[in-house]
């Protein structure tokens, strides 16, 4: 399915009286889905340990 079929249905599924600002939304959040797993292909990601340890550093500070 092409990203623009993916957007097409996802407003499909939006209820008739959805306003801009939810289709907005809804778009956004499946760009936002599609970037990470763009970058999940591409190995671009933060491993689990260090994920721990900037948590950890941040919680202390």
């Amino acid at each position: 399915m092409s990203q623009k079929e993916l957007v097409l249905e996802a407003i499909r599924e939006l209820p008739d009286d959805a306003t801009i600002d939810l289709i907005a939304d809804r778009v956004d959040f499946i760009a936002a889905i599609q970037k990470g797993i763009n970058d999940l292909d591409r190995g671009d990601v933060v491993p689990h340990e260090e994920v721990k340890r900037q948590l950890a550093a941040w919680l202390s500070a």
